[in-house]
């Protein structure tokens, strides 16, 4: 990785595909290095950056690529597995990623001889967000839009399917709960859906609208950001008056799981 002191970015790395989509990996991969994967027309490329805070003989960032995995259609979008590891033996790497073919495909490797991927189909038009569910991995969320959100297990059967308004923008799971997903809609809904009893159990409303991308705080689960029209908006979900009556329905759902 080289500065480059011309553009308002620290760093720069050389690629040898068109980059559409870059994802660090939000969960802990037991190394010190963070995991990062880039997608672009043909290749997903999965690397690491270890930072200078990290170790003290590294200038600034050090960048190392892992693996290359041939994809063979543009990558839209990529979301990392919770049960990444490259402390274990073997090493597991999984990601999934979104096309323009409308499907989504399940990466696995053990960045060795096993490499891996299955074809998840069922969306009839653009994905535009996917995610892993944050705890167990068991589960993807897809948002499209054809006007669904739709859950997948790993073996690419769907074990939920939300029929929406308007295309789904982006999906957020709770780092904590499962059952609770947040999907967001570019007619500037943002609706909470309890997928135990696969209904919806909240919703937020912007004024602006498209509301193009939305995102849940993990660090305080009651704030909620969107940037929709010219605005970028942050909600606080306990001064809605339906909070109360979602946060004692989940308990009790959590509760009976448990």
């Amino acid at each position: 990785m080289k500065q480059d002191p011309t553009r308002n970015a620290a760093y720069t790395v050389d690629c040898d595909d068109y980059v559409h989509v870059v994802e660090f990996n939000p969960f802990d991969s037991g190394d010190s290095g963070n995991l990062i994967a880039y997608g672009g027309n043909n290749y997903v490329v999965i690397g690491t950056c270890t930072f200078q805070e990290e170790e003290a003989d590294i200038e600034g960032i050090q960048y190392k690529t892992l693996r290359t995995f041939h994809h063979g259609i543009r990558v839209d979008g990529i979301a990392w597995s919770p049960k990444t590891r490259l402390d274990s033996l073997p090493t597991v790497i999984k990601f999934c990623t979104s096309a323009i073919d409308m499907k989504i495909r399940l990466f696995t490797s053990d960045l060795q001889d096993k490499n891996e991927y299955k074809v998840l189909e069922g969306h009839s038009d653009f994905i535009n967000g996917l995610a892993f569910d944050p705890k167990e991995g068991q589960e993807i969320a897809s948002v499209s839009d054809d006007h669904t959100c739709r859950i997948w297990n790993l073996e690419g059967a769907q074990t939920a399917h939300f029929v929406l308004h308007s295309p789904g923008m982006s999906v957020c799971w709770h780092p904590e709960e499962n059952f609770k997903l947040m999907v967001a809609e570019k007619n500037g809904t943002i609706r909470f859906y309890d997928l135990l009893a696969q209904q919806a159990i909240l919703s937020l409303e912007s004024e602006q609208i498209p509301l193009m991308s939305a995102h849940w705080c993990l660090k305080n689960t009651f704030k909620v950001g969107a940037v929709a029209g010219n605005d970028w908006i942050i909600w606080d979900i306990t001064r809605s008056r339906y909070f109360l009556s979602m946060f004692v329905s989940s308990y009790q759902k959590a509760s009976n799981n448990n």
